[in-house]
């Protein structure tokens, strides 16, 4: 109780904020993306990506979520930064989430394009068109989900230097289960197995960050 008292004390109220901010990226996401793959008519996680929600009729609400999620991570990190003490502040972990977050933010703004039958009256298969967006779409996303995956790992290795073990290898599962997911998708062998799993990787990867933004509000960044 001390500790957390002096924590919230110390801690200038921006850098709270910001953490603030942090943590709530992954429930706005997870909560938004999944209530549209209920709603949306066609939709079908086991054969689509969230991304695809960003077309056909209501589509601007899953992007302003991307771009909302992905500021909020900027905001999230730079309050890391912020609460991490000099000399064992982990760069790697801070750029990271910088990196997933603008990714995240600029995936939002560039919109995939059409496929697998979504929305209703888009032909079955890949894209039938690809388009300039739909490139810079997965450009960004794959660059942010690899921002991800540094911040992790470089997480889980701060962390065990601190004696922290048990976030050590939480931090480390979730990088290299993101990874790995990650993998499968970009490989393009598409089926609803990788699918399934890679969406459970991204819930993961939101959840992680909560926890680290919460974790760091209560004196243990």
């Amino acid at each position: 109780m001390s500790q957390n008292l002096e924590v919230q004390v110390t801690t200038p109220r921006r850098v709270r904020q910001a953490l603030l901010a942090g943590a709530i990226a992954g429930p706005l996401y997870v909560i938004v993306g999944t209530l549209e793959a209920l709603v949306r008519d066609g939709f079908d996680i086991r054969l689509h990506s969230l991304s695809l929600l960003a077309n056909g009729t209501g589509g601007w609400i899953h992007s302003t979520m991307m771009v909302a999620s992905g500021l909020l991570t900027v905001l999230g990190a730079l309050g890391l930064s912020g609460v991490q003490r000099t000399g064992r502040r982990s760069y790697a972990m801070i750029i990271g989430l910088v990196v997933y977050g603008l990714g995240i933010a600029t995936a939002g703004l560039l919109r995939a394009d059409p496929a697998e039958g979504f929305p209703i009256g888009t032909p079955a298969g890949p894209p039938v068109v690809v388009t300039g967006s739909g490139i810079g779409h997965l450009v960004a996303g794959g660059i942010g989900f690899l921002g991800l995956i540094v911040a992790c790992l470089a997480c889980a290795r701060r962390s065990a230097r601190t004696g922290d073990r048990a976030w050590a290898a939480c931090s480390a599962a979730i990088g290299v289960y993101y990874l790995v997911a990650f993998a499968g998708i970009a490989s393009g062998a598409g089926n609803s197995v990788i699918n399934i799993a890679f969406t459970v990787a991204v819930a993961l990867g939101w959840g992680w960050l909560t926890a680290l933004c919460v974790r760091a509000l209560n004196g243990k960044a």
